[in-house]
């Protein structure tokens, strides 16, 4: 008799409870392994989509600002003041 004949007479005799991963979730243990990971790529999309979505709003701010001032200014007319704070919204 090898070990493996052997062991597997006493996982027998111990009423098979061993089979399938003790119990513990059977052949569905990859959909937990799936969703598990597919929650950690949205948590870190998500962060970085409100890292990324932060920055730009700052960009279009100092934009807007530096337009207001250049308008201030004098530099630009009117006309071009609004065509180009239409284009930033």
């Amino acid at each position: 008799m090898t070990l493996i004949t052997a062991t597997n007479t006493l996982l027998a005799q111990a009423g098979g409870w061993w089979d399938h991963m003790s119990g513990w979730g059977g052949g569905w243990m990859w959909l937990w392994g799936t969703l598990m990971m597919l929650s950690w790529v949205a948590i870190i999309a998500g962060a970085v989509w409100v890292v990324l979505r932060g920055r730009d709003g700052d960009a279009r701010s100092r934009a807007r600002d530096l337009l207001q001032e250049r308008y201030a200014r004098g530099e630009i007319d009117t006309e071009e003041y609004r065509e180009r704070l239409e284009q930033l919204t």
